[in-house]
């Protein structure tokens, strides 16, 4: 008698061969059977004219302390996705050793109730332990969370024994269970780090086995050099290597991926372990502060702020050249093309109305300049403003979804159709990428197989990370499955409209335990922690 037997199945079991027709047998949380066989079960889902296949898995999201607000993890669940790797960018949950961090994450727990407090990622980990969570979560370690508290906020070199500390620090966490190390070097203080020090410490996380999982300096006109220095970095310390959201920004950049998948050709060739994911998009999401030149964040947020009070004038000045002809946001629309998607109203709430329209429409409504209006929401909202750029093509996104090294992520947070993560118009991958490739990309556009995309969305990623017993429909494996109707199955959520549900995700199993039936969560949370090493 097993507990589940998922009949009639047309399967896709994740390893790129074409679909069979078997059954799927599930029992104590694996999957104990594949192929026609007897017996009875507790309970028998008919998968008639349906695709089963493994729980997909989101190898680029910053769901990083959401599960502590809404563990249902909404969002993810009801697009199929059951293993989120967080930590990304540069940014983790955890470990958080210097004043300010726990200072910010003292002030965030009290805001949302939560007893549990951590300073390093084993107590982080532990914490989460300790709820029922929808998803099966794992982590790198943010490489900011490393500087700021060795070398803290500021804009310099670090040391060569702080490089060492730092080095210490990321092994600790590998052993804590990170899956490996993160950059974002867009964002202070990753962006501080040197080629060198970023060297050693993907040394340090490789001995491990960790990988090297980089938002690199530059997607817009330093792309190439970008790409150049993270291949760098990939051969010097012998980690392997992920290029996030990998992509190309600005329409005189647009085409450059092909010269980048190029490079990440010739590497793979000379022997290295080197992979891109992205998000089926032509538009990315960061915070309006990204605007703003590295100089001026030099000690942190409340430097940040003192800066935009106190140094207008050249603040305004950089805003204003970024626009102008051969500027690079010139390249990418100007002002038109970014969307307000977030406002965190710490006064009055007023600015709610602002999500969802434009830098230069909101600017020229309130009759200023938009750099002047992008000064002073920064200043009003103490940097709270997330923002969607558009800055990509179609072109693109096909081409690095062809590529045979490319993999899926939502590049978000999950979030929620109710609740405060229903806050805001965040960016629609939230709840719609990886139903859009199926839907759009592979039904639509028929830019990859449904094969392929599925072994993109579940072995490819599992097998980078080194999940051993997920990514595969196979006898033992833990029993993730997602049950959709290949001719139904899209996304819905859209810019304007963005906290929708898709269609055509029937069933989603977490561990065994059935999480969402008929397109609705279930109340069963049945996901993991998940630590590099250990088998669940």
């Amino acid at each position: 008698m097993f507990d589940v037997i998922i009949k009639n199945a047309r399967v896709l079991d994740g390893s790129g061969m074409a679909a069979f027709s078997a059954n799927i047998a599930i029992s104590d949380g694996r999957i104990v059977a594949v192929g026609d066989m007897g017996g009875g079960a507790l309970r028998v889902i008919d998968a008639q004219g349906l695709v089963a296949a493994p729980g997909f898995i989101d190898i680029h999201s910053h769901t990083d302390l959401a599960l502590f607000i809404d563990p249902r993890a909404e969002s993810k669940i009801t697009q199929g996705i059951t293993t989120e790797i967080c930590g990304n960018c540069g940014f983790s949950a955890a470990p958080c050793l210097d004043e300010s961090a726990r200072a910010e994450l003292d002030s965030w727990r009290r805001r949302h109730g939560i007893k549990k407090s951590w300073q390093t990622l084993a107590e982080m980990l532990l914490a989460l332990d300790s709820r029922k969570i929808g998803v099966n979560y794992a982590t790198l370690v943010g490489h900011s969370n490393l500087r700021a508290a060795v070398v803290g906020l500021t804009a310099r070199e670090a040391s060569a024994s702080e490089i060492d500390e730092m080095k210490t620090l990321a092994a600790k966490a590998m052993q804590d269970g990170a899956y490996g190390i993160s950059t974002g070097l867009i964002y202070p203080p990753s962006s501080y780090a040197d080629t060198s020090e970023l060297v050693e410490l993907a040394s340090a996380i490789a001995a491990y086995g960790g990988l090297y999982v980089t938002h690199i300096r530059d997607e817009h006109d330093g792309l190439i050099e970008a790409v150049e220095e993270a291949i760098h970095i990939g051969k010097k310390s012998g980690a392997g290597v992920q290029l996030s959201h990998h992509k190309a920004c600005g329409q005189t950049n647009w085409g450059k991926v092909n010269e980048t998948l190029a490079m990440v050709n010739a590497a793979r060739a000379g022997g290295m372990d080197i992979t891109v994911d992205h998000y089926p998009y032509t538009a990315g999401s960061m915070s309006l502060s990204f605007f703003i030149p590295g100089w001026a964040h030099d000690g942190g947020s409340e430097a940040l702020l003192d800066r935009i009070k106190n140094m207008r004038p050249a603040l305004l000045e950089h805003l204003k050249s970024i626009v102008q002809a051969g500027g690079w946001l010139a390249n990418d629309g100007g002002w038109k093309s970014v969307m307000i998607s977030s406002v965190g109203s710490v006064k009055t709430g007023r600015n709610r109305c602002i999500e969802g329209r434009s830098v230069e429409d909101v600017a020229c409504e309130r009759g200023v300049d938009p750099a002047e209006f992008v000064l002073d929401i920064l200043q009003e909202e103490q940097l709270s403003v997330g923002i969607v750029l558009f800055a990509q093509c179609e072109e693109d996104v096909e081409t690095v979804m062809r590529h045979e090294a490319s993999m899926f992520g939502t590049d978000s947070s999950t979030r929620s159709i109710y609740g405060e993560l229903s806050a805001g118009k965040p960016h629609p991958r939230a709840f719609g990428a990886f139903p859009r490739i199926l839907g759009r990309y592979v039904r639509e556009r028929g830019v990859i197989s449904l094969a392929t995309a599925v072994q993109k969305m579940t072995s490819m990623p599992a097998r980078k990370l080194g999940i051993t017993d997920r990514g595969l429909l196979k006898e033992g494996f833990a029993a993730d499955v997602v049950i959709f109707d290949p001719a139904a199955v899209i996304d819905t959520a859209t810019y304007e409209k963005p906290h929708q549900i898709c269609k055509g995700i029937h069933y989603v199993f977490v561990n065994g335990s059935l999480s969402m039936e008929n397109g609705e969560l279930t109340d069963k949370r049945a996901g993991k922690v998940l630590r590099k090493g250990v088998r669940y």
